[in-house]
């Protein structure tokens, strides 16, 4: 079978995928009115399978519905949300909805695995480098969740292709973009939109995952990234500012004070801007320093708590439709 997927300026290209890794979705180019289903529209998922299909896809997935209920694993299999950013914290994302039965997910990213992303990316792997993440990361789900449909865009996210990316509705978009002018972009275009999203600081320069948060972006503390994002948010978009006045976006960080290597290990330009992240401490803004140290432990469970986000919020939703 053939994936049809976008391609920076390119349109669509059709990538050769083994049969093994069917089935996939196939995505509309950038250049024409989007398609994507709403969330309201999308199907049960179990209703269309046969006999053996309804078996296996309970086999798999009987877990989930007996821990947050039958409703919720509906809800689950009917909803479509965006991952942007596939790397050391969207490719855990990915990964914990696809074991979670999420019907459709969009994935964003532009760029390629490396050999330098393995300490903290789960599609890093001999056979993989070289290849879009987005790619690669579509393999993986397909042999974890064949009954997921996943749409992969290979760009980048930008104010200009915001709408042709995202304007088809989803019932979630989670945010893992280290770029504070897109970020700053998405979020207030996703507030604009009322488009449900949560935000994802920086991983790096981190060992501890137990000192990982949710909280409002407002009020989110040691995080240099979050910060100048925060501080763009106000100055660009008129978000509001005050000790107590919040933004009503969703974001995961870590109140942990970052860990900077030595100098002679860390390739940091020293006329990059820098942030007070605690008392006495400062470091760049970003996470695309070469010298931060990253930890799986860290940038998976940055990837989890969003993930976990987002289907506790879909179970909720689920039960109060229930109740009405």
């Amino acid at each position: 079978m053939w994936i049809v997927a976008i391609r920076q300026n390119t349109g669509c290209e059709r990538l050769s995928v083994p049969e093994r890794f069917l089935p996939l979705y196939v995505l509309p180019a950038l250049n024409e009115p989007s398609t994507m289903s709403s969330p309201t529209a999308q199907p049960d998922l179990t209703t269309s399978l046969d006999g053996s299909e309804t078996a296996d896809h309970a086999r798999r997935f009987g877990g989930i519905a007996r821990l947050y209920g039958a409703p919720a694993l509906a809800a689950f299999e009917g909803a479509h949300v965006a991952v942007i950013g596939i790397g050391g914290v969207g490719s855990w994302v990915a990964e914990a909805l696809a074991r979670s039965a999420v019907g459709t997910l969009t994935l964003i990213d532009l760029d390629n695995v490396a050999e330098s992303n393995t300490n903290r990316q789960i599609h890093a792997l001999d056979g993989n480098y070289g290849k879009p993440k987005v790619e690669a990361m579509a393999e993986r789900i397909a042999a974890i969740n064949p009954f997921c449909d996943v749409r992969l865009i290979e760009d980048f996210v930008e104010p200009d292709n915001f709408a042709a990316t995202l304007g088809g509705g989803f019932d979630y978009v989670i945010d893992a973009i280290d770029s504070v002018r897109t970020k700053t972009a998405l979020i207030a275009w996703c507030v604009e939109k009322k488009q449900p999203l949560i935000t994802v600081g920086g991983a790096g320069g981190q060992l501890d995952p137990t000192r990982i948060r949710i909280d409002d972006l407002a009020l989110t503390i040691q995080d240099p990234l979050l910060s100048k994002v925060r501080g763009q948010l106000r100055k660009l978009h008129g978000f509001p500012r005050g000790p107590k006045a919040k933004f009503k976006v969703s974001a995961v960080y870590s109140d942990e004070p970052l860990i900077y290597p030595e100098a002679a290990v860390c390739d940091i330009d020293e006329e990059a801007e820098h942030v007070t992240t605690s008392p006495g401490h400062t470091g760049p803004v970003g996470l695309n320093c070469a010298g931060f140290g990253s930890s799986v432990c860290v940038t998976a469970s940055f990837g989890f708590a969003a993930a976990a986000h987002v289907l506790r919020t879909l179970a909720e939703q689920a039960r109060l439709v229930r109740r009405a």
